[in-house]
């Protein structure tokens, strides 16, 4: 008997709560039904459902199969789905929202390349740092910098980067120089408000994790304002190495207390289904993967 028919059937079964309530989507019989069921318990040589007159259950064998199918399902619809798009010549417009900052400073410069490589596909790319519903607002494709992608999207890792603290060297000549995090209650602040954790930063550092509640000088919910203010001297920054490695590396800013680690997030491309994905979007998606495959400010600790 198929494998991958068994998969299907008994991952139906789980997600309906019953034999009777994946009929309809499987569109067998429910006597079909149990008998795929069955078979795959008898080739596993484990019972995967209790059953009884009332309820359905998953036993922990039958939990740590449903989940593994449904990964391997998954990815076999996928790679399904891949090698049908790769048949077709995209075209059409592509929907796509993205980060200001990002967009601006790493996205904008790959737009050209994709569009001679695709060249009857046309880009409708919206900036902004609001976190969009993307099924609502009709958008095929996001970019979003998070520790962890929505669950309800599918996601494919670009990059990861670093918050990074940092201030300017006049900055710190003024000021002195924190050595712990506890001593940033005693510095100018810049804080960058469309982060999730704005209120609460969190450091891993030689004496395990350490959190403060920052005091700002000034908020922002643009990055780059951040980073003008720090560059003239004005404050202390956490930002993402994305937006400033390069002045890092010229000396315009330096690192504080590289022992305390501050997250590392990850940027991910998002789309609403991986089944029947326009073949346009994941051209898009693989062109971006390769595009950021080696970036400088990539931070491969988190990978």
């Amino acid at each position: 008997m198929d494998r991958a028919l068994e998969m299907t059937v008994f991952t139906a079964v789980v997600d309906a709560g019953s034999f009777v309530g994946a009929v309809e989507p499987l569109r067998m019989s429910k006597a079909a039904v149990s008998r795929h069921v069955d078979a795959l318990e008898k080739r596993l040589g484990v019972r995967l459902l209790q059953r009884t007159t009332r309820r359905l259950s998953l036993t922990e064998e039958g939990r740590l199969f449903y989940l593994r199918a449904r990964e391997l399902l998954a990815a076999l619809d996928e790679a399904e789905s891949e090698v049908s798009s790769r048949a077709a010549e995209p075209g059409g417009t592509i929907r796509i929202n993205v980060p200001v900052t990002f967009g601006i400073l790493h996205l904008a410069p790959c737009w050209a390349a994709f569009l001679e490589r695709y060249p009857r596909v046309s880009l409708d790319v919206t900036l902004n740092d609001r976190l969009v519903d993307m099924v609502d607002e009709g958008y095929d494709l996001a970019v979003r910098i998070s520790s962890l992608p929505n669950s309800t999207l599918i996601s494919r890792q670009l990059a990861t980067t670093r918050m990074q603290l940092c201030a300017s060297p006049a900055y710190l000549a003024a000021h002195g120089t924190p050595t712990h995090p506890q001593q940033l209650a005693d510095h100018r602040v810049l804080a960058y408000t469309n982060w999730a954790d704005r209120d609460e930063w969190h450091f891993d550092g030689p004496d395990g994790r350490v959190s403060i509640h920052p005091h700002s000088c000034v908020d922002s919910n643009n990055g780059d304002t951040c980073r003008a203010i720090a560059l003239r001297g004005g404050g202390i920054m956490l930002q993402p190495s994305f937006l400033v490695d390069d002045d890092l590396r010229r000396g315009d800013l330096v690192e504080l207390m590289p022992d305390y680690r501050a997250a590392t997030l990850g940027v991910h491309a998002v789309y609403p289904s991986r089944k029947h994905l326009p073949p346009k979007v994941r051209r898009l998606v693989d062109f971006l993967v390769d595009a950021f495959r080696d970036a400088p400010w990539s931070s491969p600790a988190a990978d």
